[in-house]
């Protein structure tokens, strides 16, 4: 494919759309965040990611992972009964935890934060406007709305951002972090439900407990395999926040939240514009026995091309960037950074590609890659706590992540090529 067709294809067209809003959204961050961090304290940003910690495991759960298959159905009406499967169990796993409430203080008091127990009564709002957009995103997804997904996406970043400046400035400082990611989210998810056209949600209003039992039968794997591969990842990704909360503290692990925030924010954006896309478009070259070989190996390569270089430039740069960006006090996360670079480069191909074990619904193997990567973190982040050093829990973390990363990449890989051998 020549580049000027490259870049004249749906597919490209629609990755731009979302990388572009992903963007948009992230810069706003980066350009807040220098201000936040001469207004809170790590401590508080300690605080504001426990709470999102413990949030996004519950909501990983929340799903099902059933919401991963809406795009695969060829039937509105397939897809549809797996959006209400989502939703009910959305609907059923906030209900838990809302009564889980009842036990916030002994839950603050194992992670040794007693401030979480003053605002964990937004956990419930906040995982139920997350599920529900996870819901919808994948529903656009399905229907190419890609403009639908970017505008959430910047108007998230804008309200939360917009949030914690406000509160700041009232000098409202770690209650206004938590407030903001919680309010952001129900703004944003209502809004996009009100402006979408009808024509795109009418599917969901029909509701069939045959249509809905008849696919969750159909697609079990999610739940059975899909749904512990995600748990694992979200707390695989969570265990420097919920592992060295109780050994160091909070500004630890707030320096260390700001260097994963820095480091793997902009990889996680990019990727996840790439996902969408690919996920999408790979799905149609796998229903019309179309090889997909071309399409992953030109992604690694334009990868690679373009991020080797600048990680290369980085990595001698980032602690003064880091010091000149967010204050003297935070120069260290640069240095944490450093150490995440090689595994940041694996997780942009990997998080980008690893639909790929739902298309071939090899979603058992792709559990055992969480599996590794779980074990692997953990056993670095213990080194660090047992040697009582937590720069080695830095890392410990890093180098276990990109072995797991790594392995987890030759798989794809393979599995790439076997199905092109097939054809």
């Amino acid at each position: 494919m020549s580049i000027s067709r490259l870049f004249r294809s749906e597919g490209v067209r629609n990755f731009s759309k979302l990388l572009s809003a992903n963007v948009v959204a992230q810069a706003i961050g980066l350009v807040v965040y220098p201000i936040l961090t001469r207004i809170y304290s790590p401590e508080d940003f300690g605080l504001l990611n426990l709470f999102l910690s413990i949030g996004n495991v519950v909501l990983v759960i929340s799903l099902a992972d059933y919401y991963y298959s809406i795009v695969l159905p060829k039937e509105d009406k397939d897809a549809a009964a797996l959006a209400h499967v989502s939703l009910v169990s959305l609907i059923v796993t906030v209900l838990l935890l809302t009564v889980s409430i009842l036990f916030a203080h002994p839950i603050s008091a194992l992670f040794k934060s007693p401030k979480l127990e003053t605002y964990y009564w937004l956990l419930p709002i906040y995982v139920f406007c997350m599920g529900g957009w996870n819901i919808l995103n994948y529903w656009y997804i399905r229907h190419k709305q890609f403009g639908r997904i970017s505008g959430y996406q910047i108007s998230q970043s804008v309200l939360s951002a917009t949030g914690k400046l406000g509160f700041g400035y009232a000098n409202v400082l770690s209650a206004g972090m938590i407030y903001s990611v919680v309010i952001a989210p129900v703004i944003s998810l209502i809004s996009s439900l009100l402006i979408v056209r009808k024509k795109y949600l009418l599917p969901l209003l029909s509701f069939s407990w045959k249509d809905v039992r008849l696919q969750s039968c159909k697609y079990k794997n999610f739940p059975m395999f899909v749904l512990p591969r995600s748990f694992i990842n979200v707390l695989a990704g969570q265990l420097p926040v919920l592992l060295l909360t109780p050994f160091f503290g909070a500004k630890f692990v707030g320096l260390m939240s700001m260097a994963v925030l820095l480091g793997y924010t902009p990889i996680n954006t990019i990727s996840r514009a790439i996902y969408q896309v690919l996920y999408q478009n790979t799905t149609q070259r796998v229903h019309a026995r179309l090889p997909i070989g071309g399409i992953y190996w030109r992604f690694i390569g334009y990868t690679t091309l373009f991020i080797l270089p600048l990680f290369g430039v980085l990595a001698y740069v980032l602690p003064d960037l880091t010091a000149w960006l967010l204050g003297a006090e935070w120069r260290v996360a640069g240095d944490y950074i450093r150490w995440m670079l090689p595994w940041l480069y694996l997780s942009l191909i990997v998080g980008s590609t690893c639909y790929l074990s739902d298309v071939f619904m090899q979603q058992k193997t792709g559990l055992l890659f969480e599996i590794l990567l779980a074990v692997c973190r953990t056993i670095g982040l213990c080194l660090g706590v047992y040697s009582q050093d937590f720069m080695m829990a830095i890392i410990g973390y890093s180098v276990g992540t990109a072995i797991a990363v790594g392995a987890q990449f030759v798989w794809l890989s393979l599995m790439v090529r076997n199905n092109d051998k097939q054809l």
